[in-house]
């Protein structure tokens, strides 16, 4: 797994054809590297908002509660994103010229969240849950540049594919992160420790 982690993060280009050849079921991929990796950022999560907590105006706010419910909303944005791409990715394949798989869209989207999945330590400090974020910029880039070796996708549409497929997940990554932060906020009741 480390070896994959550091091929997928320096070297891509080299890395998605050696991916594509294992053709691994989706199934496989999910359990030995999705779930373990997903685990980061949740236990981040928990110790950055549970522990560690965050200052707003000069009060210092934390919770056990909180905590777990920042994990949890890690755990199922990671696992549930990694699906929802990856049946988004195979569903608009035929579209674009690209070979419909969803095993090898699964890999593709797995391996291209990489960078989130590591840069998900960042949350121990909620301050930098931006650092994050920025890491997801790099995995739009691994997702884009395994497109034709994984899912076959024709030079000429590579780009379309990439952006219709990154809108479409856009949409309803929006929606579920709506759905997941309503449920959130009624659960908090009280959000914890205040600490000036």
């Amino acid at each position: 797994m480390i070896n994959r982690i550091k091929n997928i993060l320096v070297s891509p280009k080299t890395e998605w054809p050696t991916i594509e050849a294992e053709n691994a079921p989706h199934a496989k991929v999910f359990t030995s590297y999705v779930v373990p990796l997903a685990l980061i950022p949740a236990i981040a999560a928990f110790i950055g908002y549970g522990l560690i907590g965050y200052s707003v105006w000069g009060v210092r706010i934390s919770s056990m509660d909180w905590g777990i419910r920042q994990a949890i909303v890690q755990l199922i944005s990671m696992y549930g994103g990694v699906y929802l791409t990856a049946f988004i990715v195979n569903a608009l394949a035929d579209n674009f010229g690209a070979k419909k798989d969803f095993n090898r869209a699964f890999s593709l989207v797995a391996y291209a969240y990489t960078p989130m999945f590591v840069g998900g330590i960042c949350y121990i400090l909620p301050s930098l849950w931006w650092l994050a974020s920025l890491c997801g910029i790099y995995g739009l880039y691994l997702l884009y540049i395994g497109l034709q070796p994984m899912m076959k996708a024709p030079a000429e549409k590579q780009s379309s594919y990439f952006v219709i497929s990154l809108i479409a997940t856009v949409a309803v990554a929006a929606i579920l992160s709506m759905v997941m932060t309503a449920v959130l906020l009624r659960g908090m009741g009280g959000m914890g420790s205040f600490n000036f």
